[in-house]
């Protein structure tokens, strides 16, 4: 019997196996023997399961909700389940969050939250989307004991505005949900409670959905009134482990199949638990003994054979016809003719046939063959590190001109005294400045860019990096370098220079080592040691900045995003301000710059947000807002109370309704006289109408007087407080503590 006889049975033999595999694969089952594999139309796979020993452990139970038609699976309290894929996914339905008002302003809204137990919802295929005008959207999402909070903004004026298939802004924004979330819940709100809207817009809505089963159009918004829920998908794993320590308890590892393997998903934290995969030419549940099936490559088309092809168990072959030899695949050598030759020595096959090479003819082809393929391989090599080494060149000179480099050179070139303090710095510099970019240099991260923690020739440095993936944001970065180089005070953060030649470009300024005065205010650790001396001189120097770019600089700039994670403190706690990204130009005879709308919930000015006109007095607003920061110690954009979302609404209403030591912090209760004045100007810094506002000019000048007048009379110290003030304070700290206790809640 020859070699290919043998060769032709043994594939016969592996083909009847194959079909064996086949007709066991039609019956495999996906959950154990005797449990219910079906709820309604919907299959329940193990180690999902609906009565007891049919699921892996409560976590993965499911209930069969019979009185509905067809019966519904339910998952947790009250989860309505569509889908279950055994191998990653589970597909749910999630109730939406909605805000409606009537025409006599009464709201009407939910806040719906879900908890999906030990699983988590997932960061890739859902999104956070709020649909409606006159809106803003918030999303708190829980992992273990840490809240993380992100939302969206919607401000359109007319249902002309509606663009279907968009959802960047105008009826529809959506924002990504951070990584690893076992809850979440909704909230919504409005600004003017939709006046001016509610014949076309009266309700709002919010929700967490696949981003696969949606898309936004005038017609959804209609249809949202009627539905309830939409889809959602949450990521699911085994327990708590990695495979490496589960796989060492065999009695509770959940990979049981023989031909399955584990594996820990991309997107999940560390700690959140493994899945199991069937073997490459296998499918079906790898959580049940025999649950991987092998594939027919052959019968499903899923091989690469030239002609023929034989299915084998876990993967295929393709045979050659006789009187060939090799592999009949499409990306190998294919089927070649058998070498059969007499020679004895040095046999070079031909189609069908071969000849014999005597020895001299071999060393000197031999020879001849090695300087060719050295000598190739020198020309070759020569060619490919030039070719490299222009294409780098044209990749940097692409990456400076998708930057705005020709652009910034040309607005720095008219510019006396901008270039020579701004330097270039290579990729190379920085990245061995940062370590690479190390996670562990992140000093902080905004909606332009990402700040690292650099040493470079032995002096500590902050490097900004961009995210630019669009036109827009190039300009964000050009201007804030034109900016910053125009702008030459002591309590400016001070540009260093620039980085151009790589995809995502730089900013590299000076290291302000103490934070942001956000982080100094609200952290516990840090709070008692602004005292008020220190708080009112910050916020004279952060009047002076915006005085002087509002007055003094030789074109006037608009900051565009004062706030005080803007504001940066060195170990003096001398302010200095930065993040221009947002700034403008503005030509002296301008007064109003328009522009698309951007900055921070919470120090926004509302003038700004009806008209996308931003003026000097947006940046008083935003200024009055960190005043009143400074005066009460309470966050700018926060949940304390319900219908006071912002600071400035807390704010006004509170000195409205009581005397000012009712809401200073309280470190400051001891000088509330002194600081009336302060929160007199806050108060008119905060007024909605911008021509009612002071000027920058003229906050820094009160500002100033008072530091002098201060300074001739020091604060009243607490051993001088009276019977009466030590009554009022005490009433003080009562109010305060009650007002963390409901912070620390949300």
């Amino acid at each position: 019997m020859g070699y290919l006889q043998v060769q032709l049975i043994t594939l016969q033999i592996l083909a009847i196996l194959s079909t064996v595999a086949i007709a066991a694969q039609a019956t495999a089952a996906i959950a154990k023997p005797g449990c219910d594999d079906h709820c309604g139309n919907v299959s329940i796979p193990y180690p999902f399961g609906m009565t007891q020993g049919c699921y892996l452990n409560d976590h993965f139970r499911i209930t069969c909700d019979n009185s509905s038609i067809p019966p519904k699976p339910i998952y947790g309290l009250n989860i309505n389940v569509t889908t279950i894929d055994v191998e990653v996914q589970l597909h749910i339905l999630q109730y939406i969050a909605y805000d409606c008002y009537d025409g006599m302003g009464t709201r009407y809204f939910t806040q719906p939250w879900l908890n999906v137990d030990k699983f988590t919802i997932s960061s890739t295929q859902n999104k956070f989307t709020a649909v409606g005008c006159d809106t803003y959207a918030i999303v708190r999402g829980y992992k273990g004991n840490q809240v993380y909070t992100t939302g969206c903004l919607s401000i359109c004026e007319s249902i002309d505005s509606v663009v279907n298939g968009s959802c960047s802004g105008v009826w529809c924004c959506q924002v990504s949900i951070p990584n690893g979330l076992r809850g979440i819940n909704l909230t919504l709100g409005s600004y003017k409670n939709h006046i001016g809207i509610i014949d076309f817009n009266p309700c709002s809505f919010a929700f967490v959905v696949d981003q696969g089963e949606f898309e936004f159009s005038s017609k959804l918004y209609s249809n949202l009134r009627h539905v309830t829920d939409l889809p959602l998908v949450v990521d699911w794993t085994i327990g708590s482990e990695t495979c490496e320590v589960a796989q060492k308890d065999q009695t509770s590892y959940a990979c049981v199949d023989k031909k399955s393997k584990c594996y820990e998903p991309d997107n999940t934290t560390s700690g959140s638990g493994y899945r199991c995969n069937c073997w490459e030419g296998y499918r079906g549940n790898p959580y049940l003994p025999g649950g991987c099936q092998d594939i027919d490559e052959c019968a499903e088309d899923l091989h690469k054979c030239e002609k023929d092809c034989i299915n084998t168990v876990g993967n295929y072959s393709c045979p050659c016809p006789p009187g060939y030899r090799g592999y009949g695949r499409k990306d190998g050598e294919g089927c070649r003719d058998p070498s059969m030759n007499k020679c004895k020595k040095n046999c070079i096959n031909t189609e069908g046939s071969y000849r014999c090479l005597d020895q001299s003819r071999v060393i000197k082809l031999a020879v001849g063959l090695a300087i060719g393929i050295t000598g190739l391989l020198v020309g070759i090599s020569w060619l490919y590190f030039r070719f490299k080494k222009r294409k780098l060149d044209n990749i940097r000179k692409t990456f400076f001109e998708q930057n705005g480099g020709p652009k910034l050179q040309k607005l720095l070139a008219g510019r006396e005294g901008s270039t020579k303090t701004i330097r270039i710095f290579t990729a190379k510099d920085l990245e061995k400045a940062s370590n690479n970019y190390d996670r562990s240099r992140i000093l902080g991260r905004g909606g332009y860019g990402t700040v690292y923690k650099g040493e470079l020739a032995g002096k500590t440095i902050a490097i900004k990096k961009f995210k630019i993936v669009d036109k827009s944001l190039t300009e964000q970065f050009i201007n804030e370098v034109v900016v910053l180089s125009q702008i030459n005070h002591r309590n400016v953060v001070k540009l260093l220079g620039c980085c151009l030649e790589t995809q995502i470009p730089s900013l590299v300024y000076e290291f302000i080592n103490n934070g942001t005065l956000f982080h100094n205010i609200h952290d516990n650790n840090k709070a008692s040691a602004i005292s008020c001396d220190i708080r009112l001189r910050i916020a004279t120097e952060t009047a002076g900045v915006l005085s002087y770019l509002h007055s003094s600089a030789s074109t006037p700039i608009i900051h565009g995003d004062v706030k005080s994670t803007n504001i940066l403190l060195d170990d003096k706690y001398t302010a200095k301000v930065s993040d221009f990204g947002a700034s403008r130009l503005a030509p002296s005879d301008q007064t109003q710059l328009s522009t698309i709308v951007q900055g921070t919930l919470g120090y926004l000015d509302p003038e700004f947000l009806q008209t996308s006109k931003m003026t000097e007095k947006s940046d008083v607003y935003s200024f009055g807002v960190v005043l009143a920061e400074l005066l009460t110690g309470k966050k700018g954009f926060s949940f304390d109370k319900p219908g006071e979302i912002t600071l400035a609404t807390y704010f006004l209403t509170s000195l409205k309704e009581g005397p000012l030591v009712n809401i200073l912090d309280d470190i400051l209760v001891h000088a509330a006289e002194q600081l009336e004045e302060v929160a007199n100007l806050a108060m008119r810094c905060l007024n909605v109408k911008g021509d009612e506002r002071p000027t920058m000019k003229v906050v820094a000048m009160e500002l100033e007087a008072l530091m002098r007048k201060v300074e001739k009379h020091p604060w009243i110290s607490n051993e001088s407080i009276t019977e009466e003030k030590k009554s009022l304070l005490g009433e003080k700290l009562n109010v305060g503590t009650s007002t963390t206790n409901a912070s620390e809640e949300v």
